[in-house]
């Protein structure tokens, strides 16, 4: 049987991630293509109660190292667990955010040293990387701006400040200009129906009809 393709979406706060990720399903599965829909940190019963966790503000506090290894724990279950038998048996997946993620947040936003990412990363996943990574980019404060209106309340993360999500946003483009053959950099800044309208352009070839 064919592999499936593994697809993620990476970006800032506020860059429409999760809506997109629903309209490429949708479209996908308009294809008669079989996709999955998972997140990070989550996608499992058990990586879902890690991503509770990372996410909760208050209460003991998490140091970036202590931070990096629940990501890469919950991430450990996932592949094992979701992604890796959905791509086997031929099917889609769409993740919202991957270890492009470990990169931009606990490694230029904590100050992790890239090289413990590195090795967590192929403990994880080794040779599996996604097939196309759509990163969302978006000034990060036109996304801090989008998080507020949504006035859902903010996670651990999203109370941080500009100076954090600066450099994550800036890894995410030096990964993105670092290569060009898996990243397709869209301008999230656009509308909704246009964001999608790209994403579905920038979805490898063998996702047509």
């Amino acid at each position: 049987m064919r592999r499936g393709c593994f697809i993620t979406l990476e970006g800032p706060e506020g860059a429409g991630k999760s809506t997109v990720a629903r309209g490429l399903q949708a479209e996908l599965e308009r294809r008669g293509v079989s996709v999955l829909l998972t997140r990070e940190p989550g996608g499992t019963p058990l990586a879902e109660k890690l991503r509770a966790v990372l996410l909760q503000k208050g209460g003991e506090s998490i140091t970036p190292q202590a931070e990096t290894l629940l990501m890469f724990s919950a991430r450990a279950l996932h592949v094992t667990n979701l992604i890796r038998p959905a791509l086997a048996s031929g099917r889609w997946v769409i993740c919202d955010r991957f270890t492009d993620a470990s990169y931009a947040y606990q490694g230029a936003g904590r100050n992790v040293p890239t090289i413990l990412i590195d090795q967590l990363a192929d403990a994880v996943h080794g040779d599996l990387w996604p097939d196309r990574t759509l990163l969302l980019d978006l000034p990060v404060a036109d996304g801090m701006r989008r998080v507020r209106e949504r006035n859902t309340g903010t996670d651990r993360f999203e109370q941080e400040g500009l100076a954090f999500f600066e450099r994550v946003r800036q890894c995410y483009l030096q990964r993105a200009t670092a290569d060009p053959q898996r990243f397709r950099i869209l301008d999230a800044g656009q509308d909704a129906a246009a964001v999608l309208a790209a994403a579905v352009a920038a979805l490898p070839a063998a996702s047509g009809p």
